[in-house]
Parts: structure tokens; C-alpha cells; sequence
């Protein structure tokens, strides 16, 4: 079995389950790979085994490896995505953050996890895409998110208008701060902390989130994720911010936007213990009364 292992960075208090993590993969036979600018923030700090290799970019993993461990936060297993691409690897994200939501698997079972993996009694679940394209280049060969893509204003000074349609039909013309469309994953993100609702994982939908409305009867909108979402943009710059999951580019109003259901998805591991419900309730206390037992 080949691994890959990607993180951004170490603390020094994180660096003793980091240690049994490389001491559970080597004692079990299995091949490491690690990001190469992951590397560095390894030294002096975790004793590697001398067979770990190195992998820069998604083409060193298709075809190559059987898992990629995400090692930190929500915001670290975003960055895989763009490394995984199509090519159906699993990824298991373990939590070196603080909530979690994505990287479900803790720090203190890192053991149990890498003998899950090794004895395949796991959970994989399916999480749908969002693509973005443009008529002008946008985010490379790398177009496709797992939470969001969003369009902003890019200073504090006013408002921008984001004219969108729906298959082909006008639906609203948003005055706004900005716009936010979201998969089943994205909608516990930042569609949530913005008014959008909680989508179950398989419910086969996009919301689409206002971000601060200057309206008071324009709320978030579910639609089926077969749907294909144009935007046009107008404000008084020239110059707009858009974000897919973790990145981002400046556009201007020259750009028509198309969002829409990618064609492939992610494998995202879980331990038979976790489940999206369950993970609902204990990270983001959703339903939490004292009344409950």
C-alpha cells in the first residue's frame, strides 16, 4: 500500500502524533510519499523513515498511490482537491486544527485510523464538485472546488450588482457584497455563516447565498445541482475578488461567469464511528439544548 501524506504546516505540540503517524505507516509496510513543501516543516521535529519519498504536483499521484492523508485543518483538505483531481484517490483528513468539520478523524486515533486504512474497515464518502469557467481563462486546469465558489467586492467603498440566470432564465439581479454558491459540503461553510441552510450530503443541490443583501426579502436559494448558474457583474470598479474553495483571482466586469456540477468527485474517508449527522451536532452544536440528553 502507497500513501501520500500532504500538509502546509507543524506545530512543535502537533509534532509528537505526527511522529506515531510515520511510525504507524512504517511498522505496517506501507510506502510514504510526502508533499515536497511539506518536507521542510518535518525537520527536526519528526524522525522520518529513510524510504519516505516526495511528490510535488497531482501528476506524481495518479495512478501511484492508494490514499492521501491531509494532515491540519478544514482549509488543508481543501488544498488536496486540486491535487486529487479525478483521479478517485481517498482522502482522509486528520484534525491538527481546531474544528474539524472535514478532517474528522482526531490526532488521538491515529493509530485506529492508519489500521482502518490497512484492514479497509472504513467509510468513503462522496462529495460532489462545483466547476467554474469563464470567457476568459479562470483558475488554470485546476476550475473545480469542494465547499464554494464565491464572487465579492474587492473594497469597503459600495455595493456590486451579480445579475444571475438559471438554465438560461433570468432568476435575480443581487445587490450585494457578494455572492456564494455552494455544494452540500459548502453549505456547512462559509453559505452558512453568511444565512444559507444545512444541506444533507446527498441531497443533489447548490445554494445560492447572498453575502450582506441590500434587500430585506432576498434570502438564499436551493436548486438542483444539474442546474447551470450564469453570472454578470456590474459595480462601480472595475475589479471584483472570486474565490474557489481556498483560492482566488481578480476579475473584472468583462467576465461571464458558468457555474455548474463538476463531472467527477472526491472520496473522502471516515471512520465507521463518524457520521455527517453526528459531526453536525458535536462540531457545529447544531440542535444543541440542555433539554436533550
Amino acid at each position: 500500500m502507497r500513501v501520500a501524506v500532504y500538509g502546509r504546516l507543524l506545530e512543535s505540540s502537533n509534532a509528537p502524533y505526527i511522529q506515531r503517524l510515520f511510525d504507524e505507516l512504517h511498522q505496517r509496510d506501507m510506502e510514504v510519499v510526502v508533499y515536497r513543501s511539506f518536507l521542510p516543516h518535518l525537520e527536526n521535529k519528526v524522525n522520518l523513515p529513510p524510504t519516505v519519498g516526495e511528490f510535488k504536483h497531482h501528476n506524481d499521484l495518479k495512478d501511484e498511490v492508494d490514499f492521501l492523508l491531509s494532515l491540519g485543518g478544514d482549509g488543508t483538505l481543501l488544498d488536496t482537491v486540486p491535487l486529487i483531481r479525478d483521479s478517485n484517490i481517498p482522502v482522509m483528513g486528520v484534525n491538527l486544527g481546531r474544528l474539524g468539520f472535514l478532517s474528522s478523524v482526531g490526532k488521538d486515533v491515529i493509530p485506529e485510523a492508519v489500521q482502518a486504512l490497512q484492514e479497509e474497515s472504513y467509510q468513503t464518502d462522496t462529495k460532489d464538485l462545483v466547476h467554474v469557467s469563464a470567457n476568459h481563462p479562470l483558475f488554470g486546469n485546476a476550475n473545480f472546488g469542494l465547499n464554494e465558489f464565491s464572487i465579492h467586492k474587492r473594497d469597503i467603498a459600495s455595493m456590486v450588482v451579480i445579475h444571475a440566470s438559471l438554465d438560461g432564465q433570468y432568476l435575480n439581479s443581487y445587490w450585494c457584497d457578494g455572492l456564494i454558491i455552494a455544494t452540500p459540503t459548502g453549505s456547512t461553510a462559509y453559505s452558512l455563516s453568511c444565512g444559507g441552510p444545512v444541506i444533507v450530503p446527498n441531497a443533489k443541490n447548490f445554494v445560492i447565498t447572498p453575502v450582506a443583501p441590500h434587500h430585506l426579502n432576498v434570502r438564499p436559494v436551493v436548486v438542483p445541482d444539474s442546474s447551470v448558474i450564469e453570472l454578470e457583474l456590474e459595480g462601480h470598479q472595475d475589479s471584483f475578488l472570486c474565490a474557489l474553495d481556498s483560492r482566488s483571482e481578480v476579475i473584472d466586469s468583462s467576465y461571464t461567469l458558468t457555474i455548474k456540477k463538476e463531472s467527477f468527485s472526491l472520496q473522502l474517508v471516515r471512520l465507521n464511528e463518524t457520521d455527517f449527522l453526528s459531526t453536525l451536532r458535536n462540531k457545529l452544536l447544531w440542535g444543541f439544548d440542555k433539554r436533550n440528553k
